[in-house]
């Protein structure tokens, strides 16, 4: 690869911190192998034999496999003994450290053990738990959970973020979008939220705002209403009012049933906690 984006032996050979002679010895050595001439001298320097241009896409290829099979084994290594947790964006930052927090006072070891969260999407997070990448995660209720066994729902008070100029009541917000996470996000939590607006009288458009920064921001600037379970969230230009039981956070948790019960328990504690 390296000759090939240099052109030259000997400027490869100073690229890869090496003498001319052991990069041509390796180049011959690597067409002896593969039975293809890779690489021809020319007037022009160095250039690619037909084979070589097909084949060099492929080298790319493995070479970056190689250092992506390093970063993850770094990974692992770092990470050894970490148990990994994964929460919605819909919970505060408040919430997820509290949640954080439990999981890692239940291990025997605390000083030892490190604590990964991820933040994704309830499809996501399905997805990464059911693969074995986390260790158990907070989802939107109701959502498709496959095999995984699930806890309890949790029902997490949530407020109403208005823009200042309206009256903190529902059938003030008619006109104004709602900005709440993709349906992507989680498709049933999403439909049933569109049911329970229609219930009330509302039927807003949705302006996708994964996290609280987005949905604020666009409250303050007039272009929408939101929800948070952020007790502490408030700003500029913005109302608070509490949404009411059935505008709740419902959020059960999911895990293998190889999931520590320690981990899992403390995380549920800590979600109770918030509510």
């Amino acid at each position: 690869m390296a000759v090939a984006e240099e052109g030259h032996f000997g400027h490869a050979a100073d690229r890869l911190g090496m003498t001319q002679p052991p990069i041509s010895q390796g180049v011959q050595r690597l067409e002896t192998k593969l039975g293809v001439t890779l690489l021809t001298r020319g007037s022009r320097g160095v250039q690619l034999t037909t084979a070589g241009a097909e084949l060099l896409p492929r080298a790319r290829a493995l070479l970056d496999g190689a250092e992506q099979f390093e970063e993850e084994a770094r990974r692992q290594r770092e990470n050894r003994g970490a148990v990994r947790i994964g929460v919605i964006a819909a919970l505060s930052d408040w919430q997820v450290a509290a949640c954080a927090a439990a999981v890692r006072a239940a291990a025997p070891d605390p000083a030892a053990r490190t604590v990964i969260t991820t933040t994704a999407s309830t499809v996501d997070l399905v997805d990464a738990v059911s693969a074995g990448r986390l260790d158990c995660a907070a989802v939107h209720h109701p959502a498709l959970i496959g095999a995984l066994t699930p806890g309890p729902v949790l029902k997490i008070p949530r407020w109403l973020l208005i823009p200042e100029d309206r009256k903190p009541v529902l059938r003030s917000l008619r006109g104004l979008a709602c900005a709440t996470a993709p349906r992507s996000h989680g498709t049933a939590a999403f439909d049933l939220l569109v049911d329970t607006f229609r219930a009330k009288g509302l039927d807003p458009e949705f302006l996708p705002a994964p996290g609280d920064r987005d949905a604020i921001t666009a409250v303050a600037a007039g272009r929408a209403f939101a929800l948070t379970a952020d007790p502490a969230l408030d700003g500029p230009g913005v109302v608070r009012a509490p949404a009411g039981d059935d505008l709740a956070l419902r959020v059960r948790l999911v895990w293998q049933e190889s999931a520590a019960e320690d981990v899992r328990t403390a995380f549920e504690v800590a979600l109770r906690s918030t509510r």
